[in-house]
């Protein structure tokens, strides 16, 4: 009989104040993290903070700071995992659920660039890394956290509700900046106005504390503490516990990376999708994006009990199989519905870009070559493209060679190839269109997602659960997930596809198929609880 075992079942009151606190802060948390991405794929943190006189510099610069806070997750997670291991799970993440708020606030203070020059874009990447050391410690805590108070048979079930807050933080992020731009003018909005969404994160901190302060240390926590079975050093025991390495590495690869970047695309890629591929309104992609969200909630839940039923990694297996097959034509009706015009436009008239070199770098702020210019105009207007080699440099769009290749003569040519490039709100219908769409990538992510936090508590021995979930964890969304924008994003500059950054997506889902497929065993407990329900 292991500690798992032997604890005390909490009262069905202490379960519903366990999980409310419990995923209320993820969420709260989350929020922290994902109001900067949200707000870098409208462009004003890379406006604000990261100018370079280049729109497409500026977007992969204000993405590279988000994935600097994913990059310091995994240093966030050795530190919180071993302080949760050894001091315990309740603390922890109430040290992690502040530093996350004050790191959140902060961004919200800082200057612009205009004002105080490279230290704008200095003190927010501090304050992301700070936002990456908080973030690293607190997943882990709240998912052991709701495990170790979860009955036999209930714990995909209860844990779910973490999952499920993950997504309520990016759908509040939306919320809240929706609800502050309509409060306030353009203007306002656009010089100080978007800077509430960082602080309105010192209420949300006040909310997070006061709940999490009513809850007592984790039951298997108390049973280890009281029997002397602590580790001594987590983190190294983490790395020689017998078979406790390959396990992390299936964790990494197999689990948190493969679903991580199923998550991200199904929420920023496809609001970035749709916002500046597709060139639909700012506020009407956040609804559509925001309310395929809340919509898709529910489907973390469904998984999570399910995995009670059938087992961990069936869904994960199936969700990751589904994803190879379902994800490009899920963008392709994407794009459709949400500006038809334009991909009949792409169809019918593709653009052509030829020259003796057509070197491009999305980073340069200004092209070496005439072929280069014409490539990074194109990549401005979000028009796709495909390159030829050619002796002189030429843009054709249908097969017509462009005689005025000036930014005017380019416009006028692609205006009357059909494309409109005016920003558009679909109709109702397009708009249904694409929720159904982004309820089906919310599925692939629920399937994926929604079992994990109980399959990972499962792995893992108690005495150094907390550092050996939170480190492979960390590891796999911070660098699998976390640079996914920025990596995705420059696929597409560079390509001229706009659906090209997918295959990102692809490969990682790909490796973690195969890894979870030969490399996974089902968790005893998930066996049980199974046999159980049969």
């Amino acid at each position: 009989m292991g500690i798992d075992d032997i604890r005390d079942q909490p009262t069905a009151a202490d379960i519903r104040l366990v999980i409310g606190a419990s995923a209320l802060g993820t969420m709260f948390e989350w929020y922290d993290f994902f109001i900067y991405g949200t707000l870098a794929a409208s462009g004003i943190i890379g406006r604000t903070f990261f100018p370079a006189g280049s729109e497409v510099v500026q977007t992969l610069l204000a993405w590279a700071g988000f994935a600097v806070g994913f990059g310091f997750r995994p240093l966030g997670a050795v530190l919180f995992g071993y302080l949760g291991d050894r001091l315990g799970r309740k603390y922890t993440f109430l040290v992690t659920i502040t530093l996350m708020g004050i790191a959140t606030a902060g961004v919200g203070l800082v200057p612009s660039a205009a004002t105080i020059g490279f230290a704008a874009p200095a003190l927010v990447l501090l304050l992301r890394i700070a936002q990456g050391l908080a973030l690293g410690g607190e997943y882990g805590g709240a998912a052991i956290y709701v495990a170790e108070h979860s009955p036999p048979g209930k714990s995909g079930f209860y844990t779910s509700f973490i999952q499920a807050g993950v997504v309520g933080g990016f759908i509040l992020s939306l919320a809240v900046v929706l609800t502050t731009r309509g409060s306030v003018s353009a203007a306002t909005w656009g010089t100080w106005g978007w800077r509430i969404p960082f602080l309105f994160s010192i209420l949300l901190l006040a909310v997070s504390l006061w709940m999490r302060l009513k809850l007592s240390e984790s039951p298997v926590f108390v049973a280890m503490r009281a029997h002397g079975a602590r580790a001594r050093n987590p983190l190294v025991e983490s790395f020689t516990y017998p078979g406790n390495l390959r396990r992390m590495a299936v964790a990494l690869f197999g689990i948190a990376a493969g679903l991580t970047v199923i998550w991200y695309t199904a929420m920023f890629t496809v609001l970035s999708f749709l916002q500046t591929t597709m060139r639909v309104e700012e506020t009407t992609a956040q609804l559509i994006t925001g309310a395929g969200a809340l919509m898709g909630l529910g489907w973390f839940i469904l998984f999570g009990r399910l995995s009670d039923r059938v087992g961990r990694k069936p869904p994960i297996v199936i969700g990751y199989t589904l994803t190879l097959i379902l994800l490009f034509p899920i963008f392709w009706a994407i794009g459709v519905a949400a500006n038809p015009g334009l991909s009949r436009a792409a169809a019918r008239a593709p653009v052509v870009v030829a020259g003796p070199a057509c070197g491009y770098s999305p980073f340069a702020a200004t092209q070496a070559d005439a072929c280069g210019r014409l490539l990074d105009y194109l990549s401005k207007k979000g028009i796709a493209y495909t390159k030829a080699r050619a002796e002189v440099t030429f843009v054709s769009i249908g097969g017509a060679p462009v005689a005025d290749q000036s930014p005017a003569g380019l416009d006028a040519a692609l205006a009357g190839a059909g494309y409109d490039l005016a920003k558009v709100r679909p109709s109702p219908g397009r708009i249904a269109l694409i929720l159904v769409a982004i309820l089906m990538l919310g599925a692939l992510s629920g399937i994926t997602y929604g079992p994990v936090a109980a399959l990972l508590a499962e792995m893992f021995p108690p005495a150094i659960r907390y550092s050996s979930l939170s480190i492979p964890y960390h590891i796999g969304t911070g660098y699998f997930g976390g640079f996914l924008p920025f990596i995705s994003q420059y696929v597409v500059a560079k390509t001229g596809n706009p659906f090209a950054g997918l295959w990102y997506t692809m490969a990682v889902v790909a490796m973690a198929l195969v890894v979870t497929v030969i490399g996974l065993k089902e968790p005893r407990t998930a066996l049980d609880a199974g046999r159980a329900h049969r």
